[in-house]
């Protein structure tokens, strides 16, 4: 095949000025590995699970896509349906599909999502009844901790040496915890929850799911309980005095902020020790008794 000289110049000087980028025609230079999961109701049931090599040109659509059977809309930039399971009304109660990047419910559309390498993609299909929003999730630890452009910060609340383990735990990921409280960091809030409620982010359980995306609260007057809620919202399960919570949730918009609590000193110590992809891969959150997790929300209404 003959090339005719003025071109091959051109395309040697185009390469040269995109070697970092990867030279050619395709997708571009790879730019790490990504996690990409789907599962079906609140993380219960598992669909795709991989480790991808994504490219600098890829989305989290065009990931996606590269692996399951996607039906989209409104100009491909929101997701109908993945292997045939598209958004429906079952019994009245709406049912759809969401995503998070590092354990962050995102703002913009799938194939408007750049990745930069080291991602966590998680889509789950939901009951969306009780909210549509659920700004920020466990399930992908040790995401959005590791490799965060923002600084981590632990907060100790009287959760005296489950602060300690909080941050062992994250020091085990490779996370180092800023000095102080930032005042733009991940905060990991550490205590029990008559002391972390003061905080207004993590104040925003007590207002339920629609409020902070957390399937469970806390009852009663001077003994508290931590109660589970169902996905529709509904208190389904009261706890006994020691089972730990670890939830995450947002204030407008803003970074995600972690709690680590429960109602009692023993019931803190619980959540700071189940800080592993254990006993929270693929939950939105849990509750910890006796080194049990039990996701949440609970099934059934």
């Amino acid at each position: 095949m003959t090339v005719r000289r003025g071109t091959a110049v051109v395309g040697a000087l185009l390469c040269a000025a995109l070697t970092a980028a990867g030279c050619g025609l395709g997708p571009g230079a790879d730019v790490g590995d990504v996690r990409l999961t789907v599962t079906r109701e609140f993380g219960a049931v598992p669909v795709l699970d991989r480790s991808l090599a994504a490219k600098e040109s890829d989305t989290v659509m065009r990931l996606l896509e590269g692996e399951a059977d996607v039906e989209t809309r409104y100009g491909g930039g929101y997701v109908h349906s993945i292997d045939g399971v598209a958004e429906e009304q079952r019994d009245g109660d709406p049912y759809d599909w969401f995503f998070y990047v590092d354990g962050v419910e995102s703002p913009i559309g799938a194939a408007e999502v750049e990745l930069d390498g080291d991602e966590r993609i998680w889509w789950d299909y939901r009951d969306w009844s009780a909210t549509n929003h659920v700004p920020a999730v466990v399930g992908s630890w040790p995401a959005p901790f590791a490799g965060a452009d923002q600084p981590v910060a632990v907060e100790c609340e009287g959760g005296g040496a489950s602060c300690d383990e909080v941050r062992e735990s994250l020091a085990a990921e490779g996370v180092t915890v800023a000095s102080g409280e930032p005042e733009k960091a991940i905060r990991v809030l550490v205590g029990t929850w008559d002391r972390l409620r003061a905080d207004p982010t993590a104040r925003l359980i007590e207002n339920g799911p629609a409020e902070s995306g957390v399937f469970a609260g806390f009852s009663g007057e001077g003994r508290l309980e931590l109660v589970g809620l169902d996905e529709g919202g509904e208190p389904a399960q009261s706890f006994p005095p020691d089972t730990g919570l670890l939830a995450a949730t947002s204030r407008y918009g803003g970074l995600p902020v972690w709690v680590v609590s429960g109602a009692t000193p023993a019931a803190v110590r619980e959540a700071a020790e189940a800080l592993d992809a254990e006993h929270l891969r693929d939950h939105y959150a849990v509750a910890i008794e006796d080194g049990k997790s039990t996701p949440l929300p609970l099934e059934g209404r």
